[in-house]
């Protein structure tokens, strides 16, 4: 732990300033727990995980970040709106960093390295850190030219408000309107936003952690990556990251026909209705081959 510690670099350190909305919004969820979901309840918790995620996976990650697919500029706010409410920053933020992180994957100016860092700097402490508050402008000159991500990533803390008091309004409504199904303004608040966005939160960090510490390897990196097929099941696909450090420029992230990718099923229905387009596919055997070893295919 020691050793974790001395690796970080100068001004990593946790900051409870910092720290402040990542806390509350576990003390919500916390409050959450003393009021007995409804059904209806907890469909909101799995809607609101599920499509967030799906906003994290497919637009924070696939598209911002490596740009494995095509779309049009409203879809593209639209997948950056989901992913910004699930609170983890903006879409300039976050695909600054993950850029950083995948120049310098598992080494000491990597920010979320469980390898030099500790898990816990990889999981959760990391954003808690003042030195990982600016965006890394240097990466994202190609997201900067769009004046409503700047907006939302300048304003990030819009989309998540905005998100739990769309979630209030409907359970107030449905008490009105449709008082069969149990459910309130209140009820819909706690679950539907702070529980589902505590889930989320965490389902979306064990790709840091967990997948460079626990699973197995199919690709001989240069990093500790690894596929963990749990974290692929809760994060639609991420969990294949020993596959996705291997090809970081493909969108689909399941390698073999066994490795479930929930987002690139999406992505590849959207494409044909027209809704995304170019979608970058793993490379064939024969460059696998060449890069990492028979030993792949």
């Amino acid at each position: 732990m020691l050793e974790a510690y001395e690796n970080r670099l100068p001004g990593e350190k946790l900051s409870l300033l910092v720290s402040l909305p990542f806390i509350s919004v576990h003390i919500g969820a916390l409050f959450a727990l003393t009021i007995s979901p409804s059904p209806f309840a907890l469909f909101m918790v799995f809607l609101m995980y599920f499509i967030r995620m799906f906003g994290i996976t497919a637009g924070f990650h696939r598209f911002f970040s490596h740009k494995t697919f095509k779309t049009s500029r409203a879809f593209q706010f639209i997948l950056a709106y989901l992913a910004t409410s699930s609170a983890q920053m903006g879409p300039i933020w976050w695909a600054s960093h993950h850029r950083h992180h995948h120049k310098y994957t598992d080494e000491i100016e990597d920010p979320h390295t469980p390898t030099l860092k500790g898990f816990f700097w990889a999981h959760v402490g990391w954003i808690m850190s003042p030195s990982n508050v600016p965006t890394k402008e240097e990466y994202v000159g190609d997201l900067k030219r769009f004046p409503e991500l700047r907006f939302l990533d300048k304003y990030h803390y819009l989309a998540p408000f905005s998100m739990a008091v769309s979630l209030f309004a409907l359970g107030e409504y449905m008490a009105l309107n449709h008082s069969q199904y149990g459910t309130n303004g209140i009820e819909l608040l706690m679950w539907g936003f702070f529980v589902s966005t505590v889930i989320l939160y965490h389902a979306t960090f064990t790709v840091n952690s967990v997948c460079h510490v626990f699973g197995y390897r199919t690709y001989d990196t240069k990093d500790g990556s690894v596929n963990n097929w749990l974290v692929a099941i809760l994060t639609l696909g991420e969990g294949w990251h020993n596959n996705h450090h291997a090809f970081p420029n493909s969108e689909r992230q399941g390698h073999k026909w066994y490795q479930i990718d929930i987002c690139h099923y999406i992505l590849w229905s959207l494409s044909k209705i027209g809704i995304v387009w170019d979608i970058r596919d793993v490379p064939d055997d024969s460059i696998k081959v060449k890069r990492y070893g028979s030993n792949v295919v």
